[in-house]
Parts: structure tokens; C-alpha cells; sequence
């Protein structure tokens, strides 16, 4: 997409709460219930701490995700509460409570969540959420 007049690309817009700030240091405690009970989005994402290279975000969600990929970075999901679809080309995931999948660099997914799910993930900490 390309602002005509700046000749500049320009972001696509996304209908997603997403907060790349961390918000706990090490030795912190993190109360992910309290997060997820002040949440009012349908699709939040909050980044809580990192851990050496990647970072740990939580995962509120309902609804959607678009399909994107990232070239460079692994991303892993974890479903906490509830049900979690990992869409790939040709086949889908279900990920039901306890249990996770690591997505690889480079292939195309979408996520979505038919039904409230608490998700965690682990992603390196340069990735764009959005996808490359």
C-alpha cells in the first residue's frame, strides 16, 4: 500500500489491541488473571517480560487474526483457557487447554479463537505480530 501523496509505503491498519511495551521486569510476579480481567478487546496482545532473546506475550482473544508469516522468527502458542485454531495452508491446528505448537519462520498461518481463549506466546523479541 503506497500514500500517492508521499510516495511513502504506509502501515495497513489492524483492528488489534496490541502492546509491545514490557511490562514486567525479571524477579517481577505476573498476575496474568488480573490482565485478562481488565481486558475489554476482542484480539489484545501484551508483551510481559522477556527472557534472554524472545519475549512472552499474553493472548486474549476472539475473533481472527489475518494470515501473515514471519521470515526470521519461530513464534510458539500456548492455550491457557479455552480453544485456539492454528490456520495453515492445506490444514488447521486446534489447540485446546495445555496444549502448544511452534509455528517455524516462514510459513504462513492465521490464528483464531471461535470462543474467548487465553493464549501465551514465545517470539523473539524483534518480531512484528503482524507478520513481515
Amino acid at each position: 500500500m503506497v500514500n500517492k501523496s508521499a510516495n511513502k509505503p504506509t502501515q495497513p491498519s489492524f483492528p488489534y489491541a496490541t502492546f509491545l511495551n514490557i511490562l514486567h521486569s525479571p524477579l517481577e510476579t505476573i498476575d496474568l488473571q488480573a490482565l485478562v480481567d481488565a481486558n475489554t478487546h476482542p484480539w489484545y496482545n501484551q508483551t510481559l517480560c522477556q527472557v534472554n532473546d524472545s519475549v512472552v506475550r499474553l493472548g486474549v482473544f476472539h475473533g481472527e487474526y489475518h494470515w501473515h508469516k514471519h521470515d526470521d522468527l519461530d513464534e510458539f502458542f500456548y492455550v491457557v483457557e479455552g480453544r485456539f485454531f492454528v490456520d495453515l495452508e492445506g490444514r488447521s491446528v486446534e489447540l485446546t487447554e495445555r496444549r502448544g505448537i511452534v509455528v517455524p519462520k516462514g510459513v504462513l498461518h492465521r490464528t483464531r479463537a471461535p470462543e474467548h481463549a487465553i493464549v501465551l506466546m514465545v517470539e523473539g523479541v524483534g518480531i512484528v505480530p503482524t507478520g513481515d
